[in-house]
């Protein structure tokens, strides 16, 4: 199959060209469309309890407290009459706008819950209007027309919508940075992974051609569901990483080929032959690792996924018609341009691989067991890992909301913005509602329980709540639990539960919603799934691998050191992000590990292992179907692919750790993580554990029972 492919593609090549470049135009014509059909947003489960509550909420009541003004005076006290005055002006435009509901202000309520301890700052509350991308533009624009100092008070915003803003720009300011240091970077290094300017414009093809390939995809994906906005990041990063790592190994399978004598044409077809099946594999696998994010209900985890299959199979495509078109019309001149120490590159072989492989392959053990014992000991903080949601909390200091929520958090007697919102979906006494809402009052960890039937503290009832009749509906009613607790904290998660626990009033049933809410729904949507997430990724990459080697070790074998690999990757973020190590070198406030970002990190990073391990072990069978024995086939295929893998992982790595630049802690954790999981599988899994355990295995590695050795030759993509 692949040599008929082969020689198709080196006698066709100039008519596949025109067509790729014809489908390229179609792509970058349908790609600009995507910006506009992207959403922000999408970190919570449209079907949990919180989401439902929400929705309620925003359809009777006006929404949840999402905008949070926090109003200082300049001088004196707010009480003062001329911060009373610009804080009454300030609260009546802002209820005056047309996308804001529910404004409540400490000067129209006198609630002391609103005004801070020394009566320095007040608050005033909001609702903004709209979905994830509306409120964005809206909350943008509110920001810029409130904030800022005036002649009596100053004003910052907080609240999930300023948050989200801030953010979305943090953000986008550190994906600017990062790539302005990454991408000169890789291109130098890419120059000099090649050495000649001719073969390093290959993969900038590829990349191209699989990012804007990928935008249309997601042009198409976002007329007709919801796609993340920060799928545009993944395209780029992992678009243009595929580029390189597929760009690679066909070079410089090619260079070889043609270094022993063979015309450009059959270089092609046997480069087709070798690489071009590889490619098939690898892009199976890594896809396989994304498409595990597809069980996931938050759309933010799905995006990933729409993305990065997209992006894998078109890179994929790119390269088994682009590169090998380009290669058989450019022939010897694929090394014009060529810098002086490239002739070791042009040979396909590095003697230093083949020397660590040689060297481990002697004494397995004792190289295998520093390096086990590391991954491990990396690996062990993983076991008190704990795992949040994003907030203020992954802001620097100085950004405007973090600022306002760590003054609600320390001078405000209760976050009325952060309160557990409880809604009754049906009719209800009123002497029903009030002894619901005492009983909820005596939770441990509740300040006081707002409702319709009152305020109660303790089990007692108390002055009215800032909110007054608008928590009462004939058909209705909503309640706010006002607590003491850490938003998001254990305590508060907990205390999530125990409201649910407690029987709604006269039977009703009841939602309960809120930010502790939403973490605690997230957490359970994405933890109930992993079991599905993690089978299929096991199964999928066992069946693609068994296809490819015809063996059910070398599946075993790859899943357990990736792992591993993983593994110790995710203990040391832990270990830097949760426990806070290096949090003054890197500029973040210590906190739970992300989950969205960590299940998206071990997808992608799983993903990207595979893409190597097939790399690696393409060259050690193909060596080993050619007659040469354990040994000989592990150094000569380590020789022969550890370059090719080493500068791969190199140059992708560069880009990943260019968002340990960023100043939002999950950005940097995922750069961090991700350029770390390729680093560590590309030297010290593929350098020393895969060649241990080769030698460890024997003739054994390539094992399968008498019935799969039977189905392997009747359904495998072999070579010719």
């Amino acid at each position: 199959m692949f040599h008929t492919y082969g020689e198709f593609i080196a006698r066709r090549s100039k008519i596949m060209l025109g067509l790729a470049g014809l489908a390229l135009v179609v792509a970058g014509v349908l790609g600009f469309g995507a910006f506009g059909k992207l959403k922000a947003g999408g970190f919570d489960d449209p079907a949990a309890d919180s989401s439902r509550a929400q929705r309620v909420i925003e359809a009777e009541y006006g929404g949840q407290v999402n905008l949070v003004l926090l109003v200082e005076a300049r001088a004196a006290t707010v009480d003062a009459p001329e911060a009373r005055e610009a804080g009454q002006e300030l609260a009546s435009e802002l209820a005056g706008e047309s996308t804001v509901t529910n404004v409540v202000s400490y000067w129209s309520t006198r609630a002391p819950s609103l005004r801070s301890a020394d009566g320095s700052a007040a608050l005033v509350l909001g609702h903004v209007t709209g979905d994830g991308s509306q409120i964005a533009n809206r909350t943008e624009a509110l920001i810029e027309k409130y904030t800022g100092d005036h002649a009596a008070i100053s004003v910052r915003a907080g609240g999930d919508a300023a948050a989200n803003h801030d953010v979305t720009s943090e953000v986008a300011r550190s994906l600017a940075i990062a790539e302005a240091i990454a991408i000169p970077v890789t291109l130098l290094l890419l120059v000099l992974a090649f050495g000649s300017m001719v073969a390093a414009s290959l993969p900038l093809a590829i990349g191209g051609v699989a990012i804007l390939g990928t935008f249309a995809e997601l042009f198409v994906l976002g007329s007709v569901t919801d796609v993340s906005v920060f799928a545009i990041n993944l395209t780029t990063a992992l678009g243009l990483g595929l580029g390189i790592d597929y760009a690679l190994l066909l070079v410089a399978r090619f260079r070889e080929q043609l270094a022993t004598g063979q015309s450009a044409h059959d270089a092609v077809v046997r480069t087709v032959e070798t690489a071009g099946r590889t490619i098939v594999f690898s892009a199976g696998t890594v896809a396989a690792a994304l498409a595990a994010l597809l069980v996931f209900p938050l759309f933010f985890l799905r995006s990933f996924a729409y993305a990065g299959i997209g992006v894998v199979a078109i890179a994929a495509v790119a390269a088994l018609v682009v590169v090998p078109a380009l290669l058989a019309i450019l022939g010897h001149r694929v090394n014009s341009g060529r810098l002086p120490w490239s002739r070791t590159i042009r040979s396909g072989s590095s003697a230093l691989w083949g020397r660590i492989a040689a060297t481990v392959m002697r004494r397995p053990a004792i190289a295998a067991m520093p390096v086990l014992v590391a991954l491990l000991v990396a690996a062990s903080p993983l076991l008190g890992a704990s795992f949040g949601t994003p907030d203020q909390g992954v802001l620097p200091a100085s950004a405007a909301s973090r600022q306002v929520a760590d003054k609600v958090r320390t001078d405000f007697a209760g976050n009325d913005s952060a309160a557990i919102d409880v809604v009754v979906t049906g009719p209800v006494a009123a002497a029903s509602l009030a002894a619901y809402a005492e009983e909820l009052s005596r939770l441990p960890g509740v300040r006081r329980v707002d409702s319709s039937s009152g305020t109660f503290a303790e089990g007692e009832r108390g002055p009215g709540s800032p909110f007054g009749e608008r928590l009462g509906r004939p058909d209705a009613q909503r309640l706010a639990v006002v607590t003491t607790l850490e938003t998001k904290s254990p305590a508060a998660q907990d205390l999530v539960q125990a409201v649910r626990d407690v029987p709604g009033p006269g039977g009703a049933a009841t939602l309960v919603g809120g930010d502790d809410a939403r973490l605690v729904d997230t957490k359970h949507s994405i933890g109930g799934r992993l079991p599905l997430a993690a089978l299929l990724i096991v199964t999928t990459t066992f069946v693609l691998l068994f296809l490819f080697t015809g063996s059910v070790i070398q599946p075993l074998r790859a899943l357990a050191l990736n792992a591993l690999s993983l593994s110790a990757t995710l203990g040391v973020m832990t270990w830097i992000f949760q426990d806070g190590h290096l949090a003054s070198v890197l500029g973040f406030t210590p906190r739970p590990m992300d989950t969205s970002m960590t299940v998206l990190l071990f997808c992608i990073a799983f993903g990207l292992s595979m893409d190597y391990e097939v790399f690696l072990t393409s060259r050690i069978k193909e060596l080993h179907d050619n007659g040469a024995n354990a040994t000989d086939a592990v150094v000569h295929g380590l020789s022969h692919t550890g370059r090719i893998v080493s500068t791969a992982a190199g140059l992708l790595a560069v880009s990943f750790f260019a968002f340990g630049t960023s100043s939002v802690s999950f950005l940097q954790m995922f750069g961090l993580g991700s350029g770390l999981a390729i680093l560590i599988d590309a030297t010290l899994i593929r350098g020393i554990l895969v060649p241990a355990a080769m030698r460890l295995f024997g003739r054994r590695a390539w094992y399968a029972p008498a019935p799969l050795r039977r189905l392997h030759a009747r359904v495998a993509l072999a070579e010719a």
